[in-house]
């Protein structure tokens, strides 16, 4: 029989109750870790919990703040187009606001707080159109106050603005039949193949018009075209391939021939051939000179 030594048994007794204390306190250790961690995770929870409510009201509330400002934008109204136009470009930019809104997770608060000065910005557009629109009404109400007072102040000046307005129409129509170009001594010559006058038919070979723009300070300055139409004994107007066309009184005419001088309100002499007619016959020929404001005159010239 084996003795066992009192002192070896005590010292490992000792040994195991060290062993099962230092158990004990980690254990104990463990828990309270465990106890920590547990609380750090409930606060982490309930904290996140609270954030996502607080986000998910200030979303709610920026929401109802852009449906608000949605009425507010429906119920202005002016009366003129340009506005009305960037109104209707402003609700559309809050309707797609709204939309974008609803779509935007409550914890995006970058986003969120770009939704929210979107919200200022508009807000201050609106406030700018109202003042606008004010500002347009108030000028509107004067600009009818000052028309209405126009409108008695002229009809009670009609009378007299009518007679001196006739006097006006008068002096106008004097200046402008003063003003138009006039003429003296229109004349038509034949001339032969040496470039001599000549009064036998079957000798002719162009016409030459002669006549002088008179002097008038009143007429208009520059290029004047002038024009003749030559008639043969049977009323025939003579043409040729240099022949060209005018307006006269609202009225399309062919011209025999024309030419374009420089009226400077000085008399000028000027001449104008009819070449290129195949033959003539014996009787009396007729010359019309023109501008497109007026007629010049007539002359006869007698053909043997």
């Amino acid at each position: 029989m084996v003795e066992i030594d009192p002192i070896m048994e005590r010292r490992e007794r000792e040994e195991q109750e060290r062993k099962n204390e230092s158990l004990k306190k980690l254990m104990y250790g463990l828990i309270a870790v465990a106890a920590v961690l547990l609380a750090a995770l409930v606060y982490i929870w309930v904290s996140k919990s609270s954030l996502v409510k607080d986000l998910n009201e200030e979303k709610a509330d920026l929401t109802e703040q852009m449906i608000a400002l949605r009425g507010d934008y429906e119920s202005l109204s002016s009366d003129y187009e340009s506005i009305n136009s960037q109104l209707d470009s402003s609700k559309e930019e809050v309707n797609q606001l709204i939309e974008r809104i609803q779509k935007t997770e409550a914890t995006n608060r970058a986003q969120i707080r770009k939704y929210e000065k979107e919200l200022g910005t508009l807000r201050s557009i609106m406030r700018n159109y109202i003042v606008q629109i004010d500002s347009l009404n108030t000028l509107n109400h004067k600009l009818t106050a000052d028309a209405a007072a126009a409108r008695k102040e002229a009809a009670a000046s009609r009378a007299e603005n009518a007679e001196l307005n006739k006097k006006v129409e008068n002096l106008s129509g004097q200046v402008a039949a003063g003003s138009v170009i006039k003429s003296r001594g229109l004349s038509i010559a034949a001339y032969n193949s040496s470039d001599k006058v000549t009064d036998r038919s079957s000798r002719v070979v162009r016409l030459l018009a002669s006549l002088s723009l008179v002097e008038n300070e009143l007429a208009p300055r520059g290029p004047v075209r002038v024009y003749i139409r030559v008639k043969d004994p049977e009323g025939v107007l003579l043409t040729n391939s240099t022949q060209t066309s005018f307006n006269f009184g609202g009225q399309s005419m062919v011209a025999s021939a024309s030419r374009e001088v420089d009226y400077e309100g000085k008399e000028v002499e000027l001449s104008i051939y009819l070449n290129e007619i195949t033959a003539y016959q014996p009787g009396i020929y007729t010359v019309e000179a023109y501008t497109s404001q007026a007629m010049l005159g007539k002359a006869e010239l007698l053909l043997r």
